[in-house]
């Protein structure tokens, strides 16, 4: 039996990857990106395209608004944007308010905003995109001050959906898609898009719900917080 997905953030990059994967395998895919109509890959494989821009309250409750009544089996938090903070001379309150806003804020009212939807799935699976730049374990230097404050505190939005809603039955998880070659990655990462998503996918298919409120990578390997 096919799923239902919501996937944000997914006009390029990993997020389009998520829904070609996806929807090859014959999965029911609502996609969002900013402006659908400027998005024509990802138009051109789902027709469940919805505009989104996970840093307006406004825009989210409209994504809401066009999706009540819709029954959403797995959330996929992906949308998210890097920093223009390389050190601390490079830091500001903008900067800071701009990533997290994105990467933090976004994901805490889409939850908010779709729990029911989530919560008529038959899988009620939130699983939220982070990265190991956000792990405080793994911290070695100080580049992108914004970024990684953002996937820190997103690590710890997990844990409070997963304290708050596992009674309910859902399962939330952060996830570490690993250095892709994407326009946030750059060139010259190690991973290709295709390879980390279908790897990142076949996790999530495993996902049982004694792992809410874990952190692990697209490989399943927990990563320290």
């Amino acid at each position: 039996m096919s799923s239902t997905y919501l996937v944000t953030g997914a006009n390029r990059g990993l997020g389009l990857e998520f829904v070609r994967q996806l929807k090859a395998r014959g999965e029911r895919v609502f996609a969002t990106a900013r402006t659908p109509r400027d998005a024509a890959d990802l138009r051109a494989l789902t027709p469940d395209v919805l505009a989104l821009d996970v840093s307006s309250e406004s825009s989210i409750q409209s994504l809401a608004a066009a999706l009540k009544g819709q029954a959403i089996d797995v959330l996929i938090n992906n949308a998210g944007v890097f920093g223009n903070d390389p050190g601390l001379n490079e830091i500001t309150m903008g900067e800071f308010q701009r990533v997290f806003a994105a990467n933090t804020f976004g994901p805490a009212l889409l939850v908010k905003a779709l729990v029911k939807n989530v919560e008529a799935g038959r899988k009620r699976q939130v699983f939220t995109i982070s990265s190991t730049l956000g792990s405080i374990t793994h911290s070695s230097h100080g580049f992108s001050w914004s970024y990684r404050s953002s996937k820190a505190a997103v690590n710890m939005l997990t844990a409070a959906m997963h304290n708050e809603l596992s009674p309910r039955g859902f399962t939330c998880v952060t996830f570490c898609p690993g250095w892709n070659k994407t326009d946030m990655g750059g060139k010259d990462a190690p991973l290709e898009p295709k390879d980390s998503i279908r790897s990142l996918i076949g996790v999530m298919d495993r996902i049982v719900p004694a792992d809410s409120g874990r952190f692990l990578s697209h490989e399943g390997n927990a990563i320290a917080w």
